[in-house]
């Protein structure tokens, strides 16, 4: 047997021990369910730190992201933003949801809902959007580890892999529903500690492995700069669409296209305009937006945890190794052999990647890892575990919290409303081998329809917005608008997406095509959502609904508004904030294509040395961690209260003598 196969199952054997040890210790921890579900609303600071940020970051930044990074070039290297988009949603909303949490005893974002608005259909919609979320999602990160353990596992013996995709996906889920449905939310956050740091030490690796296979940092720069100064790529050159004339690996085609047919055709110089970047970040959102996020923020024992997992962790750690380690390892790989195109061109310096990585982009990764079998057989091992943690810490939170959900939102609530603590504890149980068999069911068997399903996964997240923009922030939406803007917002992300569209090609009503004017689903769907919302909203004002409402959010007044010395501060930081999405992911970011130096300047011509497009991400990154601690700390958004806040209720679903035994 091969070194690296021997290092390979010795370190995934450590790595499950691990795992199942905190699965069987946090099962003897929790002793209700809001233990189980919620870990008892007890997690510690640096806990939450690490595992919110494991969770956030998943395996598709680990194979995912540098793939497309080589693919699409730099103006796609702009989604690296998502490092700081993602945890501004936990910045507008996780506080004030963990304040209405321990005042009302919630532990599902269906029962703060269906509180606040006073009916169960939003509870419901929310339960369908944390489905339509967790399934596909966790299908892919599932089919991704399978996919990993084949390509690695490659040897002499085995030249197709010890295992199919489909058995290493299953052999590998099978740990992972073990701690999760033991242990519950507890031994998720417990393990993905290890996983956050797994998952930034492995894109530092592979990423200083591409940097080392180029031949170092001088190397990077005349090879970018040669294949900058030519028109060699997937999409050629940019062709004048408002962003300049150049390679497009290095420029952003413009602020929008208006493309025939709506959107039928591929853009001119490659999909990331500057609004397809700004409304794919809007996607990126909706991660901390749904609702496995807020049983996150239900989870702590106070905020204090929030404002560090989101300027440091996430903006500055996760960031700073995105933009830079990321970087290297797509955009290497058009210098080691991966592009046939760059290849043929005469512009790689070496071939020790496989052509065939173009047809496939996220092998890139794996590929890398093989770089290394001989000389450094143990790191593959390592590595490997790095990306099997990455893509099981964002699987198993959404396994945990869907878990959670359907057995509140469903079971406690209609089923069996008496329902003990054991029985919950059960039927979470059930609720996470339901969505864990769903999710390798389809990946099994229906690769395509997921593919499908996950592109619309963290759009349908990001439609949440309003209705948890309602609970923390607006009195005037009310239940009919909040309700049937997530309808309508989810209908917008459906049908523009290939799901949909397939739907409507049956019916020859498909008149656009996916993303409309290179503007992403969620973009869409919220344009209706948010529509919806306002004029249902303005329609069904009641002064007896009004006067339920108010008493949360005077809640929410009494205990987070800004102290007057700061009150001051509030234009800044909507004109911060505007500023920075417009000219950082927006349509702003066109300039930075050639403000350093045009990108076929060469290395003397560019201002820092690397290409204007790369220059300005990281200028904006910088920028993008000041705003978020501004917002997060010196506008009290992810601070701690300055009074104490009283627990009304320990747990929403508790009998009175559950509430007794527990006070």
């Amino acid at each position: 047997m091969e070194a690296k196969i021997v290092w390979l199952f010795m370190f995934v054997v450590l790595y499950w021990v691990y795992c199942i040890y905190w699965g069987w210790r946090s099962a003897q921890m929790a002793k209700t369910a809001s233990d189980y579900f919620i870990a008892g609303r007890k997690l510690s600071l640096w806990v939450f730190v690490l595992a919110a940020t494991a969770t956030s970051f998943s395996g598709w930044t680990f194979m995912g992201h540098p793939g497309l990074v080589y693919r699409d070039g730099f103006q796609y290297a702009y989604a690296s933003f998502y490092t700081i988009t993602i945890p501004f949603t936990g910045v507008i909303f996780l506080k004030r949801q963990w304040m209405l949490g321990k005042r009302y005893g919630f532990v599902t974002p269906g029962e703060m809902l269906g509180t606040y608005f006073q009916g169960d259909f939003i509870r419901i919609l929310t339960v369908i959007v944390a489905l339509l979320y967790s399934i596909p999602y966790l299908g892919v990160q599932l089919g991704a580890s399978g996919y990993l353990f084949n390509v690695i596992t490659v040897t002499e013996a085995f030249p197709d892999g010890m295992f199919t995709q489909n058995v290493g996906m299953w052999i590998l889920s099978i740990v992972v529903f073990i701690y999760v449905a033991s242990g519950g939310l507890r031994a998720v956050a417990y393990v993905d500690t290890l996983q956050c740091i797994l998952l930034a030490m492995g894109i530092i690796i592979y990423g200083s492995i591409a940097l080392n296979a180029v031949g170092g940092w001088d190397a990077m720069q005349e090879g970018l700069a040669k294949l900058a100064a030519s028109d060699v790529g997937k999409w050629g050159t940019t062709k004048g669409y408002g962003g300049g004339d150049y390679n497009a690996y290095f420029a952003i085609p413009g602020v929008i296209q208006w493309t025939a047919g709506l959107g039928k055709e591929t853009p001119v110089g490659g999909l990331w305009t500057g609004i397809m970047c700004l409304t794919y970040m809007f996607a990126l959102m909706g991660i901390q937006s749904a609702p496995a996020f807020t049983m996150w923020s239900f989870s702590n024992t106070n905020p204090r945890p929030f404002a560090p997992q989101q300027v440091w962790a996430s903006s500055l750690g996760i960031g700073g190794i995105l933009f830079f380690f990321t970087a290297f390892t797509g955009m290497g790989g058009h210098l080691l052999g991966a592009n046939p195109l760059v290849t043929d061109a005469g512009l790689a310096l070496s071939n020790v990647l496989p052509a065939s990585i173009a047809a496939k982009p996220d092998s890139i990764v794996p590929h890398y890892m093989n770089l290394i079998a001989e000389g450094a057989p143990w790191l593959v091992g390592v590595l490997a575990i790095c990306a099997l943690a990455a893509m099981q810490s964002t699987g198993a939170a959404y396994m945990s919290t869907a878990g959670g959900i359907l057995t509140r939102d469903l079971y406690k609530r209609y089923l069996n409303p008496a329902a003990t603590h054991a029985m919950q504890k059960l039927a979470g149980r059930m609720g996470i081998a339901f969505i864990v068999i769903s999710a390798l069911l389809v990946a099994t068997y229906s690769r395509d329809a997921l593919v499908l399903l996950g592109g619309l996964a963290v759009a349908f997240g990001f439609q949440m917005w309003t209705p948890l923009a309602a609970v923390c922030w607006l009195p005037w939406i009310t239940r009919q608008g909040a309700s049937y803007g997530l309808m309508a917002g989810i209908i917008g992300v459906i049908f523009t997406e290939k799901f949909g569209l397939g739907i409507l090609a049956d019916m020859n009503l498909d008149f656009w095509g996916r993303w409309p004017l290179t503007i992403h689903s969620a973009g869409w769907g919220m344009l209706l959502n948010a529509s919806t919302c306002i004029i249902v909203s303005s329609m069904t004002q009641t002064e007896e609904a009004t006067a339920h409402r108010m008493k949360f959010h005077n809640f929410l007044r009494e205990h987070a508004t800004l102290p007057a010395s700061k009150k001051g501060l509030k234009p800044i930081a909507w004109t911060i904030t505007l500023a920075w999405l417009f000219f950082g992911i927006g349509p702003g970011a066109v300039i930075g294509n050639d403000i350093f130096g045009a990108p076929n300047a060469g290395v003397d011509g560019w201002t820092f040395g690397m290409p204007s497009i790369w220059a300005w991400q990281i200028l904006f990154w910088l920028l993008g961690v000041g705003m978020m601690w501004f917002l997060a700390y010196k506008m009290e958004l992810s601070t701690m209260p300055e009074t104490e806040i009283e627990a009304l209720v320990e747990d929403i679903g508790d009998t009175a003598e559950e509430q007794a035994q527990r006070l």
